[in-house]
């Protein structure tokens, strides 16, 4: 191939963002690699799709963690976007920052330059929440990724709202704008009632340009370095090996699970996990793979007394009529994702800000791993804690790329970690229990009425856990010893690297993570035009 200014590794969220703000300046070319293929597909862009899309492997990679005793051994599901567009084709849609506490956190971490201020003008940059009480000073309302509110009000929906005021929380409008505490209505990233990617808001309105290439189904195998510096990518394509050149920059931009797999197949990484491996070592970065943070959840559910659920709606003549209304006005229940009714809140006085969060649905699954719901009535609460302490690792198993790297969450591990997800447990049981349910609640299904101490609570999310696809810090940020990137998010120790994916956060956001990585993006993107013009 020719040699290209930048090579972007991997077309997923920040993949697209780069690829589209570096080739605005038509004197940089710009090369784009992505291992799946484009992003159509019949169910990528209805919303309801995702559970297809997350049970799949056209549209997912499909990771499995390692064997854990905190989890009984259970292999749980590491989804990860494959295809232009990545996680953005096949996640739940939820747009949450995060709070002015977790950028400002990574500042105080050594990520100099990313604090709540300085990183606000990116969210804002990147946004289009055009909803009329939009505040201005915080939200975006032009910008190429859009976010809407969540349309349906089923009652069970608002009845859980009612019992959560009840409970004595109160309802927040814009858990996006300055003040994340509270329950309400989900935002997510649809316009007309369909899936809004990284793709439709970037890469599509940048494929015109000449100074663009995009190639898929280009298997990156491993880093070229000439000394310290990285100077392009060897890559599979068709079952042949090729080789890209940058003159410029190699940004990989692979995500928190591939990005440091690639690297240690590449001799970066901390030398006895690369020798284990039998990969030879080129440059010693200890912390390559480490400092793993994923969102762990249970969820817990209740059989409902009347048939007014997604569990009835989504078979035989209902869901029919339900089909029908989509295509024919792009509203209904197919355009729920993963979440209808938002809570975060605080599960012990002090804390600055909430630190867990729940996703409200009126269906239950009878089972979460294939995610086929019940067949009598049932709402769900999923709860995640949103800052775990816990850590863990994603490194490579052998030198054979094409052999998934040993991803190992330690989830639970941390006393806190457990006590919080107990907490935030007895919080949702009490707000089910409250008189505006009282209509609508059969019984508790799980973790179940005799389901009573923590021990029991952290019990059941022992045996029924999931990771909920916020996998983050695996190429930590900072100056420290075990920083693998810089807060330029240059590698440590290389020249012509860049890393620019979840993989950098130095901690995990208090939110779902795809906002936070579109803000990565954004800003890498104006860090990298800034250096090559000093």
């Amino acid at each position: 191939m020719d040699s290209f200014d930048y090579i972007v590794v991997g077309g997923g969220t920040a993949g697209c963002i780069l690829a589209a703000r570096l080739s605005e300046d038509p004197r940089r070319r710009v090369l784009l690699l992505e291992a799946g293929g484009t992003d159509k597909g019949f169910w990528v862009p209805i919303p309801a799709g995702f559970s297809k899309l997350l049970s799949g492997s056209a549209f997912n990679w499909r990771f499995n963690t390692e064997p854990e005793p905190n989890t009984y051994d259970r292999p749980i599901v590491v989804p990860r976007g494959k295809g232009l567009g990545g996680s953005t084709l096949i996640n739940g849609m939820i747009f949450v920052r995060g709070q002015k506490q977790d950028f400002d956190g990574w500042a105080q971490r050594g990520a100099t330059g990313w604090g709540y201020d300085d990183v606000l003008p990116y969210f804002k940059k990147f946004e289009r929440f055009d909803e009329p009480d939009a505040d201005p000073s915080v939200r975006g309302t032009d910008g190429p990724i859009s976010i809407v509110r969540v349309a349906e009000r089923p009652v069970l929906s608002e009845a859980f709202l009612s019992a959560a005021e009840e409970a004595g929380f109160r309802r927040n409008p814009d858990y996006n704008g300055k003040d994340q505490e509270g329950f309400g209505y989900y935002q997510v990233n649809q316009r007309g009632g369909r899936r809004w990617t990284v793709v439709d808001g970037y890469l599509r309105p940048a494929l015109s340009r000449p100074n663009l290439k995009v190639v898929t189904h280009a298997q990156v195998l491993r880093l070229v370095l000439d000394g310290r510096r990285v100077t392009g990518v060897v890559f599979r394509r068709d079952g042949k090996e090729e080789t890209a050149t940058a003159s410029g920059e190699v940004l990989l931009t692979a995500g928190a699970v591939q990005s440091p797999h690639l690297m240690e197949l590449s001799g970066i990484g901390h030398p006895e996990v690369l020798k284990a491996a039998g990969i030879p070592v080129v440059h010693a970065l200890p912390g390559v793979g480490n400092n793993y943070q994923d969102h762990f959840a249970t969820r817990m559910n209740w059989r409902v007394k009347k048939p007014i659920t997604l569990n009835e709606q989504t078979r035989g003549i209902a869901l029919a009529k339900a089909v029908a209304q989509y295509f024919l006005t792009r509203k209904g229940i197919l355009t729920l994702g993963t979440g209808l009714a938002h809570g975060f809140v605080k599960t012990r006085p002090g804390l600055a800000g909430p630190d867990v969060q729940y996703f409200f649905m009126h269906a239950s699954y009878a089972n979460a791993a294939d995610r086929s719901l019940d067949h009598l009535p049932g709402m769900t609460i999923g709860v995640t804690q949103l800052r775990p302490h816990s850590v863990g690792s994603i490194h490579a198993k052998s030198a054979d790329p094409l052999t998934p790297p040993a991803i190992r969450p330690n989830f639970l591990a941390v006393e806190e970690d457990r006590a919080c997800l107990a907490a935030g447990m007895r919080i949702a049981r009490d707000i089910v229990g409250q008189k505006a349910m009282d209509p609508y609640r059969a019984f508790e299904m799980n973790p179940g009425p005799d389901c009573r101490t923590d021990d029991d609570f952290v019990e059941f999310a022992r045996r029924t856990g999931q990771t909920i696809y916020h996998p983050v810090g695996t190429c930590s940020m900072g100056t420290g010893p075990q920083a693998v990137v810089d807060p330029h998010l240059r590698v440590v120790g290389l020249s012509g690297l860049r890393v620019v994916d979840a993989s950098v956060m130095p901690t995990l956001v208090s939110a779902n993570t795809a906002a936070a990585v579109m803000m990565v993006a954004e800003k890498a993107a104006d860090l990298i035009k800034a250096d090559s013009r000093a």
